[in-house]
């Protein structure tokens, strides 16, 4: 069986955080807020894995009204999450993603966020993608307000 799942998150651009995108920590004079590290390309990779499997959304798994998620690392929810997914026999068969920003230029960083999101859903690299855009200076983020990211993914259920 075959099972699609979307995510989207949005975090707003602050003063005095760091700007943490698929696990790379990005120059940029403004981060992200939120109650974990605020990573918005893995929080949506994580509702896309959760929403194909069935099992909810990121705040049902880490509320952020939860002390043991503040400033979480973004990379081991999302492990934990994988690890979720295996113990109920899913395999990723892909993940796409797209960042939407006005800056910083995600392009220097793609790369490095696209090996992060292999090596920690443990799948090959060309399963995954990720991209990123602009919205031609329209709304919060072509405002510089924030940074939102979009995630599609394939889960195989490996048995019935």
């Amino acid at each position: 069986m075959l099972r699609v799942g979307q995510g989207y998150d949005v975090h707003q651009l602050v003063q005095e955080r760091p700007c943490i995108i698929g696990g790379v920590t990005l120059p940029f004079e403004w981060g992200l807020l939120g109650h974990s590290d605020a990573d918005v390309l893995l929080h949506a990779v994580i509702d896309a894995l959760l929403g194909a499997a069935g099992k909810g959304d990121i705040g049902h798994f880490f509320p952020d009204d939860d002390p043991a998620f503040k400033d979480a690392d973004s990379r081991v929810l999302l492990r934990k999450v994988c690890q979720e997914l295996t113990a109920a026999d899913f395999k990723i068969g892909n993940i796409d993603a797209t960042i939407l920003a006005e800056k910083p230029k995600m392009q220097p960083y793609l790369a490095e966020m696209k090996k992060n999101l292999a090596y920690d859903c443990q799948i090959g690299i060309e399963r995954v993608n990720v991209k990123a855009t602009t919205s031609e200076k329209m709304g919060f983020v072509g405002r510089q307000e924030g940074i939102a990211a979009m995630a599609i993914c394939l889960l195989e259920k490996n048995k019935m």
